[in-house]
C-alpha cells in the first residue's frame, strides 16, 4: 500500500484562484482571486463585468 500524494485531496485545490492560486478573497462565480479579477476586468478580459455607476 503506498500513499495517495498529500495534494491528491479534492479539497486540498477547492475555492482557489486558477491563475494566481491564492486561497482568500475567492470569488465562486469567476473562479477569480478579488485581486485577479480586478486586473482582469481592468484589461476588459472578463465579458460582461463593468465598472459600477450609478
Amino acid at each position: 500500500f503506498s500513499p495517495l500524494p498529500y495534494n491528491s485531496n479534492p479539497i486540498r485545490i477547492r475555492n482557489r484562484c486558477f491563475v494566481s492560486g491564492r486561497s482568500r478573497g475567492y470569488i465562486n462565480y469567476f473562479g477569480l482571486s478579488r485581486i485577479t479579477f480586478r486586473e482582469m476586468a481592468h484589461k476588459g478580459l472578463l465579458p460582461g463585468v463593468k465598472k459600477a455607476s450609478w
